[in-house]
Formats: structure tokens, sequence, C-alpha cells
């Protein structure tokens, strides 16, 4: 059974651009996209009436976004199969229920609350800390959006984060048809040991070295599978979150791995994937990556 790419919205602005975001996926893909809206209208208003009552005007609002948000799909790409879902259900928890059978699932950066300007918004905070596919936060400028720079950068981590969100990215830049910059951020110890042979020479030439063995190591076994990614590897001195940041101003999206345990607790967000999230130039994909089990 072909999952679906799942986008939420919530009749802002930012969720229609998160709508449009994922109909173009969807068709990149060929995916279904399922638009789901969650308002708990019924806990406050009861059941839907019948044809000869008045509907509730929660209700209606809610049949609006919805219809708005399918008919903007069908306009945009007729060839999407395009279904659509009012949930009487708190919107972070209707969306990860969403996440157990979907490809991924996409939002907008923030929601319809009174500081819809100023923060990421909670439910997408909440979707990449603990959803068991794929995240996509749709944020950044019109143009990234649009997917007009023909690139995509995926920030590579420790490696047992990391294989998950690169075969993602590898996927990614092979359905658009576009180029990979694959980023591993590295630092020099604040001391380094006195004693290290390999230090006694060049510190920052040997931590160098390590990022790009790293890079080699990840993207040996992608790039054998997916032969026509052109791929840039990219090694960089400074905090991971700066450097990945001024790579999002350029790019179409950005994607992170993020660890996932086995089982109820999530792992908080990382510092890098929240400043992503809050602060990239591009849409960002959070991809899940389980433990390994002993």
């Amino acid at each position: 059974m072909t999952l679906p790419l799942v986008v939420g919205v919530d009749g802002s602005a930012a969720g229609f651009w998160a709508a449009d975001w994922a109909t173009d996926e969807a068709a990149l893909h060929g995916l279904p996209l399922r638009i789901v809206h969650a308002s708990l209208w019924e806990r406050y208003e009861g059941p839907v009436f019948t044809q000869s009552e008045e509907v509730p005007s929660e209700h209606a609002i809610a049949q609006g976004i919805v219809g708005s948000a399918a008919e903007r799909a069908r306009q945009r790409n007729p060839d999407v199969k395009v279904t659509v879902d009012i949930v009487p259900e708190d919107a972070e928890a209707a969306l990860l229920r969403e996440a157990r059978r979907a490809a991924a699932v996409v939002t907008g950066c923030r929601g319809r609350g009174p500081i819809r300007g100023a923060l990421l918004g909670s439910v997408s905070r909440s979707l990449a800390t603990r959803a068991s596919c794929p995240v996509v936060v749709v944020r950044g400028t019109p143009y990234n959006q649009q997917g007009a720079n023909g690139r995509i950068v995926v920030g590579l981590g420790e490696a047992a984060t990391s294989t998950a969100a690169i075969r993602f990215a590898f996927r990614e830049a092979e359905a658009r048809r576009c180029a990979l910059d694959a980023v591993r951020v590295w630092r020099r110890p604040a001391h380094k040991p006195l004693a290290h042979p390999l230090l006694a020479g060049d510190p920052a030439h040997h931590y160098e070295d390590q990022a790009s063995a790293l890079l080699d190591d990840a993207l040996r076994a992608p790039e054998h599978e997916h032969p026509d990614v052109p791929v840039h590897r990219v090694t960089a001195e400074g905090p991971a979150h700066h450097v990945l940041l001024t790579h999002s101003a350029t790019a179409d999206l950005l994607v992170l791995g993020a660890p996932r345990r086995h089982g109820p607790l999530a792992l908080p967000l990382g510092r890098v994937a929240h400043a992503a999230l809050q602060h990239a130039d591009c849409p960002v994909a959070v991809v899940p990556q389980r433990e390994a089990t002993s």
C-alpha cells in the first residue's frame, strides 16, 4: 500500500503554503496527498447536526479550511490524488497519529496563535521531536520554497543519527534532478592533548581530514545507489547551526537527522535542528533515525 503524504492545515497563510509545498512534493514522488485539519469544535459544540439544523460555525470554518486547501492543490496539480479529513482532536495528537501511516508529514512553521510571528509553532516542534516518519516544516522565502535553487543540503552529524537523513536527501535530490550538498562541520577542541602524535603538526588539518573521512564513509553506499545525483562534499569549521543556516540561504530543502528511542520516550530536539526549524531560509526536513537494538 502506498502511504500518503500528510499535510496539516489550520487556516493560516503558513498552513496553505505548506499545502502548496506538499502538493508539489506529492507530485514529485507519485504519492496521494491527505489534507488534515484538527479542530476541537465537536468537544464544545456537540456532534454535527442534521441537515435541518444549523451547522456549527466552527465546523463550517473547518470545512472551509480543508476545502480551500484541497482546491488549491487541485489547481496546482490536478494529477495529485487529494483526500481531506477534519479530526475533532488536538492538532498535535492528531498529526502524531497520522505520522504512523504517512510517508511524511508536512506543516507550516507557524500557526494561528497570538505569537505566531515570533516562535516556531509548538505543533511543528512536537512533530519534529516525536513523529515516527519524516517531518517537513515549510519555512523560508518563497524562492526557496518553490525549489528554484536546484540544491538540497543535508547536514551530517554522527553516523548513528545520519543514515536515514542521508538516504532521504538522496531520494529528494534524485526526484528533483538537483545537486546535493553533504555538509560535515568540525571544530577543534578548546584544549588538545599535548602528547597526541597526530596533532603535533597541524591540528586543524587533522580534524578536517576526520570530517572528510566521515563524509566519504557515509556517502559511499547512497552514491552507489543514486549515481545520477551530483554530490558536493562540504567540510567547514564552526558551530554547526551557523554553518547550516548559511547553506540554507541557497537551498530548496535542508535535511537533518534526529535520533529516536524505541518506546514512548522521545529524545529532545537538538540545538542544530531547533535552530534550523526556527531560522532556516528554506523548508527543513527532520528525518527520524531509530536507535539500533543490541
